[in-house]
């Protein structure tokens, strides 16, 4: 059992982050902002795939005049990131976002940074102040050299400390880079030394590949270690991709209610059936089917019986044939190819426990 950093508890419209709350999984929209139609689409599109917050990009006029008839059609909340212009910030404000990403390094001065907070106090919406280590503010850079992770914690303690100064405590911090272990020292550090909570996140992780391993490894360990409230996975890829590698992050480690879980042998000189096409049709199939069930796909005698058993439904396949079970109990012989259709009904008449 992951014993979880405490934290304090905000909320992003009706979504708890931090305290007590479950983990969220977040992704961002790829589209143009000023493109409603795609944009809303895409959003419903996350949502449907699990998305508990989204973040849109503001980034121009045409962004902020469209933000607003964003927002309105959305289920689940909408963060403006901000980048540059604070002016963009307050539109957004304006127009009913659930909360507002800064990026210390390059919003401006303190003055605006105040005007943006106070108007988010007025609205009740929090603020992440989302610290990238490729955009580190002058000073910094050329205090430490290069970005570490005592400088990602310095920058963002200087904009929480603003913050502070100001009455606004309403606060998500991220403190995010490329570089997979400068990222979890620089959460370790964070996670030390505040209350906050804290978005975890591996920015621009690359291809889905490469990205999904990297995230795996930078947000699972900490997790792992009870750190972080919130995780964004970030690939070149569709945004629901994102959500479905960040909601897998989470049932690895036991901190969401899992869906349908396939566990398959990777395979080898023993197999007999055609173990990847089974996977592959099953794990389709069962993708839209919302019930915590594990389902192990075995394909040899020497492993197999065991891990069949010791899932909620597996198979243990032999040569053309498998053997069925459930929870432990052989069920029945079943030929290679019911065994996708046996599975799929297994499923469905599955009655997980309470």
């Amino acid at each position: 059992m992951i014993q979880r950093r405490k934290s304090r508890k905000v909320y992003v419209g009706g979504v708890p982050v931090g305290g007590d709350a479950p983990i969220t999984v977040q992704t961002m929209t790829k589209t143009k902002t000023s493109n409603i139609e795609a944009t809303v689409q895409q959003i419903k599109e996350a949502e449907e795939a699990g998305c508990d917050i989204i973040r849109v990009t503001v980034n121009d006029k045409e962004a902020a005049e469209a933000i607003k008839e964003i927002v309105r059609r959305s289920n689940i909340p909408i963060v403006a990131d901000i980048h540059f212009n604070h002016i963009f910030a307050l539109k957004a404000i304006e127009a009913g976002v659930s909360k507002v990403r800064i990026n210390p390094g390059n919003i401006g001065s303190e003055e605006r940074i105040k005007e943006v907070l106070t108007k988010a106090k007025e609205r009740k919406i929090p603020i992440r102040i989302g610290v990238n280590s490729g955009s580190l503010e002058e000073e910094i850079l050329e205090k430490y050299g290069y970005p570490t992770a005592e400088a990602l914690y310095e920058s963002a303690m200087k904009h929480v400390k603003i913050c502070e100064k100001y009455g606004f405590e309403d606060i998500v911090i991220s403190v995010k880079s490329t570089d997979v272990k400068l990222m979890i020292e620089a959460y370790r550090m964070i996670a030390e030394r505040t209350d906050y909570p804290l978005h975890l996140g591996v920015t621009e992780a690359g291809t889905t590949r490469v990205g999904t391993i990297k995230s795996a490894v930078g947000i699972g360990t900490l997790l792992a270690e009870g750190i972080g409230d919130t995780i964004r996975v970030s690939l070149t890829d569709d945004p629901v991709k994102e959500v479905e590698v960040g909601k897998e992050i989470l049932r690895s480690l036991g901190l969401a209610t899992r869906n349908v879980e396939i566990i398959a042998c990777p395979t080898c000189g023993r197999l007999e059936v055609d173990l990847f096409s089974i996977t592959n049709k099953l794990e389709a199939a069962v993708k839209d089917i919302k019930k915590p069930v594990k389902v192990a796909l075995l394909g040899c005698v020497v492993n197999g019986p065991g891990e069949a058993s010791e899932a909620d439904i597996g198979i243990a396949a032999g040569k053309g044939v498998a053997i069925l079970y459930r929870k432990g109990e052989i069920v029945r012989r079943i030929k290679e190819e019911e065994i996708v259709d046996v599975l799929l009904e297994e499923i469905k008449n599955f009655k997980p426990e309470n």
